[in-house]
């Protein structure tokens, strides 16, 4: 992998009213493929530095995004606009399936980076677990 962008990912959860964000600055690669656009970039535990995720952000158009992770926290989450899809996550608890409505996706994505805007709902078995947002923005390295 080349890592000649800068990748910047803001996640915001809100659980039961309260707010928590989290934001990884880290390095990937930013491609165009079949008229899709593929963020790749690993991501490290705050834990446990030795242990990195894979993580995948596939652009389709203005209406469908999905983030696969690899690695012990594998998960596969589509967000499609005005769309419910059930998803895997793998936890340190075992693998559950969670429901992912979508109700907005925003980017300006051009051949030298832009933003992604994303808002969706999570929940189990029907019952509403938090709303999220998320935030990628991809920029080329200063060479």
């Amino acid at each position: 992998m080349q890592d000649n962008y800068i990748i910047t990912v803001t996640g915001i959860q809100e659980v039961d009213g309260e707010k928590d964000k989290i934001e990884v600055i880290t390095t990937g690669e930013y491609i165009l493929k079949n008229g899709h656009r593929y963020i790749k970039y690993k991501e490290y535990d705050n834990d446990n530095p030795n242990i990195s995720i894979d993580a995948v952000v596939k652009v389709e158009n203005d209406k469908k995004v999905s983030i696969i992770r690899y690695g012990e926290r594998q998960s596969r989450l589509i967000l499609e606009k005005d769309v419910r899809h059930q998803c895997h996550y793998r936890t340190v608890m075992g693998d559950i399936m969670m429901g992912v409505y979508t109700s907005k996706i925003e980017h300006n994505l051009t051949d030298d980076g832009g933003d992604i805007k994303v808002k969706y709902q999570l929940d189990f078995f029907a019952d509403l677990v938090s709303d999220n947002e998320i935030h990628i923005n991809v920029k080329k390295k200063e060479e």
